[in-house]
């Protein structure tokens, strides 16, 4: 009898063991959408309109500023570990551009490297996109606002 229940002693203190081992797992999380690339892909530069680009991938959440000659589409990778805030660990844009008539200009998927933003892809070489400061506020300023910096609360 003193047998089975060092067995279920044991058994009970492996299944403890494996339970605090698996509390102790950093969770990953993935917030907004990146279109995939064979998406992208599809569009072509110069004829896609931005009813044609909503068509094939869907509208963005951030669109250019002052004008609507930009599309953003943005992704952020966190990773939390126990009690502890959530850490951005990747952040990744793609910026359509698109002209006065509303005709694609440019395709561009960037990434954080080191604080700076690098272009991963570009479909047309030009030397910048219209909005690059914009891109550079999204970059520096995603995830570090507080609801008093919003409300102008001091």
């Amino acid at each position: 009898m003193t047998k089975s229940s060092g067995t279920g002693l044991k058994a009970a203190a492996a299944g403890t063991a494996l339970l605090f081992l698996a509390s102790c797992a950093t969770l990953e999380d993935r917030h907004g959408y990146i279109p995939e690339q064979s998406s992208l892909d599809t569009i072509v530069v110069g004829r896609d309109t931005q009813d044609t680009v909503a068509l094939l991938i869907g509208r963005p959440g951030t669109t250019g500023v002052i004008q609507d000659t930009g599309w953003y589409y943005v992704r952020s990778d966190y990773e939390r570990f126990l009690w502890r805030e959530p850490v951005e660990v990747d952040r990744e844009v793609v910026a359509i551009s698109f002209t006065g008539s509303g005709v694609v200009s440019n395709i561009e998927r960037f990434g954080l490297e080191d604080g700076r933003i690098v272009a991963l892809n570009r479909r047309v070489t030009d030397s910048n996109i219209e909005g690059v400061s914009f891109l550079r506020q999204l970059f520096s300023n995603f995830g570090n606002l507080s609801a008093g910096d919003i409300l102008d609360e001091n």
